[in-house]
């Protein structure tokens, strides 16, 4: 339906205990982000890993949340949002992440809209 392999991977990938140390917390509040749609995992071999690129200054990248909340309600599971946001966007000209880190939050989002009719 939605899905589409990335043919690159996020340059680094954070598991739970990383986050903890990264953003002071504890995992069951990572845990809450992620259930929240602040931040997005998917299993890498068998363990929740997070892209480093979905963080900023030490917290989860403000303009993802929204972008998540739109895939989700689009239908698209966990493992299609990550590879959509991962993966090259010929209309962005880049990864939707990317456009995301780059400040056109509602390009991105009008995309991932249009991509779900």
């Amino acid at each position: 339906m939605h899905a589409r392999r990335v043919t690159e991977p996020a340059s680094e990938w954070l598991t739970i205990p990383d986050l903890v140390d990264l953003l002071g917390t504890t995992p069951s509040k990572i845990h809450r982000l992620l259930e929240d749609k602040h931040l997005l995992a998917v299993r890498v071999d068998g363990v929740l890993r997070v892209p480093a690129t979905f963080l900023r200054d030490g917290e989860p990248l403000h303009e993802l949340r929204g972008t998540l909340m739109l895939l989700a309600d689009s239908g698209y599971t966990d493992e299609e949002a990550m590879n959509w946001l991962l993966g090259e966007d010929d209309s962005l000209g880049t990864s939707p992440i990317e456009a995301l880190r780059a400040g056109r939050k509602a390009e991105v989002r009008r995309v991932a809209q249009a991509l779900a009719f």
